[in-house]
């Protein structure tokens, strides 16, 4: 053996078996992808909620996060009656979409690293979407929204949030401005 396959050799011996880590898993489980799937969505959506928590979420970032929040919602166990059974095809298809979600996740993680917020907020959306056509293949009956139809609540819930009515309104003259101040000052001085 030459001095790399015996470093690579020794590095792998020492390597425990996933198994050993987690015994709970089950590798020969058709199923198991499902339960994977929810674990890594929630562990990189509450890396997202520690990034974004100390200011005021954007409209976007508000998105990601209960997109997020609405796939992971009511997430059945493997047992329950209202995941089915996979075809081969299914499961090659459910093994894709966890494949291109861990992809995501190593972009994430190194947008995590980079400070980059609007990256990750993105990122988020791309391994959502594959955790929600996981889930929507074990369980086809669960009715999942989809990306642009949280946005639109979220967003008319930003703009309610943020004072924004219409645009003449939000530009008051200097005499509106004037009354207002006096009206508060004589409000505080009652």
């Amino acid at each position: 053996m030459t001095g790399n396959t015996t470093v690579a050799a020794a590095e792998n011996a020492a390597q425990p078996a996933i198994t050993d880590l987690r015994s709970d898993l089950d590798l020969n489980d058709p199923k198991l992808g499902l339960k994977i799937a929810a674990e890594r969505l929630s562990i990189v959506r509450y890396v997202f909620l520690v990034q974004i928590e100390d200011g005021i979420a954007s409209a976007a970032q508000r998105a990601s996060l209960e997109y997020a929040d609405a796939v992971l919602i009511g997430w059945p166990e493997t047992d329950s009656p209202e995941v089915v059974d996979l075809s081969e095809t299914q499961l090659h298809t459910v093994r894709e979409h966890m494949e291109l979600m861990e992809g995501y996740i190593g972009k994430y993680t190194q947008m995590e690293h980079g400070g980059d917020i609007d990256g990750m907020t993105d990122t988020l959306i791309r391994i959502t979407e594959r955790v929600a056509e996981v889930r929507r293949l074990y369980q086809p009956d669960f009715p999942l929204p989809t990306f642009a139809e949280i946005r639109r609540v979220v967003q008319d819930e930003w703009d309610e949030d943020m004072g924004k009515i219409d645009a003449h309104d939000s530009d008051p003259t200097a005499d509106q401005i004037e009354q207002e101040t006096q009206v508060a000052d004589e409000g505080g001085q009652a």
